[in-house]
């Protein structure tokens, strides 16, 4: 399909379908994305409106909303949608107090497992989404529905077992690790039809897959980067779903993320200890004297501050840190890690800091504040990912001027230029980037970096190349716009309803082997 032939002038009713939403929940990047790309969007034409569950933060922020609709029973339940405008983004509020009105993480109790009814909590977001694509609210008729994740995935499957008309659906994949399995016994409680439980259904490795369905249903596949597009169609990459994406590939599209440049901006940022212009280098250097006294380490300008702002799971790489910290913590380098995640991972970054006091500090817990002074601080941001489908913590560093340092992996090998030699001469390099992802790259990495630093004229250029490298939505909105005009115009009414569809049938034995060989994913849904 040629994007670019589409009308820009033909404005587009946009539903998007999601379990988070920056500022009132977000446990990664998916809030920050549904919270920032409908303002994107809105420039190109778009005019988004966006249904997230009903949690405690956005019920007391939605001010004077307006009924939209209430119901009486969708798969069990009672409640109501309220529509509200928040942060200049239009809302639709699924309030069900008995499944969201829950404190703390969207997805774990306090206990740090997840919600048992957690089928039942998103399988209501994506039928109510459902509903509302076939007219549930009077006045509003999307052209084109988004479902963000696997918390949104079953609304492509409810809509094609519905049977009626109704508007396209892009599932969009903002990280395939998870996925929403859960056992067949649910079926009928997620309203589910019997002939649903199949290959070309719902049916995935024997239980229900919620990202399967969308995946499968949807009229278009969109993830957050080209090279993470790529590497999902594997079968390391593709954790299960590799064959499936593999068949649908003619419908898979890669678009970078992008960053709100007027939330990250160093100028006006409230979270910076000493706002900076863009581009002053010179304006950084006290906001790395102040977070080495917030944590605790000797401000010393001539030390290498690293700093890290992430989950801090297996996937982020972060479990490296205890293996090669003896050897990144020479010739006065210092290193910050913030954020929250494995409790084993936790242990061992508190060992660290116990270890060495004057070079590494950490702090346990999310911090939106602490994640924003980071980047207008530390040197050089690491990133030692073993999978990371964009990520927007290098887009951040390059913005503030904080040098990013990361694996050579999905939206970070595609938005980070390697300092080779090449790439200096050019007058190109951003970063410094890594593979494979192992603690004796990461040290060896690291050490380029050091290197380089400790030549400030060398080291600025690289900072005023990352700067300069567009991390805003601009022309990936603009890429979203006429993907989704393209797809709307697909999916005119003299279509059937199937016709976007590629039905993996049992009596295909290249698309059965290739399922087949995907590694079996976990049943547990991490968020």
């Amino acid at each position: 399909m040629n994007f670019a032939s589409t009308h820009p002038a033909c404005p587009v009713e946009l539903l998007s379908v999601a379990s988070e939403m920056f500022p009132f929940v977000k446990t990664g990047g998916l809030g920050d994305i549904v919270g920032t790309l409908p303002h994107a969007l809105a420039r190109h034409g778009i005019r988004t409106r966006t249904l997230v569950p009903g949690y405690p933060a956005l019920l007391s922020a939605m001010g004077n909303p307006r009924c939209a609709a209430r119901f009486s029973d969708v798969l069990g339940h009672s409640g109501t949608i309220w529509e509200s405008c928040l942060c200049g983004n239009d809302i639709f509020i699924l309030d069900v107090p008995a499944l969201y009105d829950r404190p703390g993480d969207p997805y774990m109790g306090p206990d740090g497992n997840d919600w048992p009814d957690n089928d039942i909590r998103f399988a209501v977001l994506a039928r109510v989404a459902a509903h509302i694509a076939q007219g549930m609210i009077d006045g509003y008729r999307p052209d084109l529905v988004q479902a963000h994740d696997w918390q949104a995935g079953l609304t492509a499957a409810y809509l094609h077992y519905d049977g009626s008309v109704a508007p396209p659906v892009i599932q969009t994949i903002h990280n395939l690790s998870f996925q929403g399995c859960f056992p067949p016994s649910a079926l009928s409680r997620l309203g589910l039809p019997e002939r649903a439980m199949c290959i070309d259904g719902v049916e995935y490795y024997g239980n229900i897959g919620f990202l399967k369905a969308g995946l499968h249903f949807s009229a278009w596949i969109t993830t957050v980067s080209p090279t993470y597009a790529c590497e999902i169609q594997t079968p390391e990459g593709g954790m299960g779903l590799g064959g499936l994406l593999r068949t649908r590939s003619r419908v898979l599209t890669g678009i970078l993320n992008g960053i709100d440049t007027d939330i990250w901006d160093p100028e006006h940022d409230p979270d910076v200890h000493f706002p900076y212009r863009l581009r002053d280098l010179a304006g950084r250097r006290p906001n790395k004297r102040a977070l080495q006294a917030e944590f605790g380490l000797p401000q010393d300008p001539d030390a290498f501050l690293l700093g890290i702002v992430s989950r801090l799971t297996m996937q982020k790489g972060i479990d490296l840190l205890s293996q090669a910290a003896d050897e990144i913590l020479q010739d006065n380098t210092q290193l910050v890690v913030v954020g929250s995640g494995s409790l084993p991972i936790q242990r061992e970054l508190s060992a660290l800091q116990r270890r060495f006091p004057r070079r590494f500090a950490c702090h346990l817990g999310y911090s939106e504040a602490l994640g924003h002074r980071m980047p207008a601080s530390a040197d050089a941001m690491l990133m030692p990912s073993r999978f990371e489908p964009c990520g927007l913590t290098q887009m951040s560093a390059c913005h503030y001027g904080s040098v990013p340092i990361a694996s050579r992996v999905g939206g970070l090998a595609d938005t980070i230029v390697d300092a080779n030699a090449a790439a200096i001469a050019g007058n190109a390099a951003t970063g410094f980037l890594f593979s494979p992802v192992d603690a004796q790259a990461l040290v060896a990495e690291v050490r380029r970096a050091r290197m380089v630093f400790r030549d400030p004229a060398a080291w600025s250029v690289l900072q005023r190349n990352a700067i300069a490298y567009d991390v805003s939505w601009c022309g990936k909105a603009a890429q979203y716009a006429n993907l989704f005009r393209a797809v709307v115009a697909r999916a005119r009414p003299q279509l059937r309803s199937d016709d976007n569809v590629v039905p993996l049938r049992r009596d295909d034995p290249s698309a059965r082997r290739a399922i087949a060989r995907q590694p079996r994913p976990r049943t547990r849904i991490p968020h």
